[in-house]
């Protein structure tokens, strides 16, 4: 069927005039890490398998939304590989003819043993969390001793040239980043990774964020130039990070500074929790409830109707580290990433 073929649909925009374009879809709220910036050490409740989409629910969400123009689609967690047969998705997802990209953000444990399978059904682009390359520091942070497991997906990941690019994401937090920071930088230039520096958000569990932990990006590029020259490569196209390359060539550097520097003003996102509710900020005190209707014989028109009308509503900015600032009661691993 070509593209002129299948129903049109008007393209998906904001009451801020913002075309949405790209869609974060949580599989599930379950994770196999603890990360401190995230969860706790207990972990938090799950949700029942039943509260969950299905694979075929989130597709067919994915496809009317496609047809609105939101072409960019990835699926987080939690950590998504826990969840069954994920490359399932991965091949319903992208079979979907007006879906342009598809990437994964995983935290690499299970990456090694299931990447082949993922890029088989379509997967396009992976995203690893890693915030720490010592292995007492890597504990520290994430409660796991795993951080060999995520090397090697990583290093699994490499081996399949369909998947590119490859991008390590590293949360900076004040009192514990600063001296990761040049490891990083290292790693950059001897792996091919492009790694990625993201300002600690108020997304935690235990909402013990302020803002006197948050290490700012500029401190960050500050670190790396007391040994590297960094030489400003602009803005990526499939996210917001602002890009660096070392001058002497050798890999590139990204920062995401949503608390220093936002970039509401350009945002294009919307993200869909593991049991189907659509959030339009990450920080959203306000969902729209899509598994109902899905599963009370809605039609693709009726779904379309409840997102647009979602989307208009869409926040104009996050008001993170603004006076009378609220976190959101959902933690990141609840959200999706």
């Amino acid at each position: 069927m070509t593209s002129a073929q299948r129903e049109a649909r008007d393209p998906l925009v904001d009451g801020h005039g913002r075309p949405i374009g790209d869609v974060r879809i949580s599989v599930t709220d379950r994770c196999n890490f603890r990360c401190q910036y995230c969860m706790p050490a207990e972990g938090l409740p799950w949700l029942n398998r039943d509260a969950l989409l299905s694979y075929e629910e989130i597709a067919r969400l994915v496809r009317v939304l496609s047809e609105m123009g939101v072409q960019d689609v990835r699926l987080t967690g939690g950590e998504p590989l826990v969840r069954k047969e994920l490359w399932r998705l991965v091949e319903q997802i992208g079979a979907i003819p007006d879906v342009a990209d598809l990437s994964l953000t995983t935290n690499g444990y299970l990456l090694d043993a299931q990447v082949a399978d993922l890029v088989a059904a379509g997967l396009k682009r992976v995203n690893v969390s890693l915030d720490a390359l010592a292995a007492d520091r890597f504990f520290q942070l994430t409660r796991r001793d795993s951080l060999g497991r995520v090397l090697a997906g990583l290093e699994a990941a490499q081996a399949h040239p369909e998947l590119r690019p490859i991008k390590v994401n590293a949360v900076a937090i004040r009192g514990f980043t600063e001296d990761e920071v040049l490891r990083f930088a290292e790693f950059a230039r001897e792996k091919p990774y492009e790694v990625r520096f993201i300002e600690f958000m108020p997304l935690d569990a235990d909402q013990a964020w302020n803002m006197d932990k948050v290490l700012p990006n500029a401190e960050v590029k500050a670190i790396i130039e007391t040994r590297h020259e960094l030489i400003p490569l602009g803005r990526e196209r499939h996210g917001t990070a602002r890009r660096y390359a070392f001058a002497d060539g050798r890999g590139e550097i990204g920062f995401i500074s949503p608390v220093t520097q936002p970039f509401c003003s350009d945002c294009n996102r919307i993200r869909l929790t593991a049991e189907g509710t659509l959030r339009t900020c990450l920080f959203s005190m306000n969902e729209t409830d899509l598994r109902g209707p899905l599963r009370s014989g809605a039609g693709d028109d009726d779904l379309e109707e409840i997102v647009r009308d979602a989307v208009w509503r869409k926040e104009l900015k996050h008001h993170v580290g603004e006076p009378g600032f609220i976190q959101p009661a959902r933690s990141m691993s609840r959200i999706g990433g």
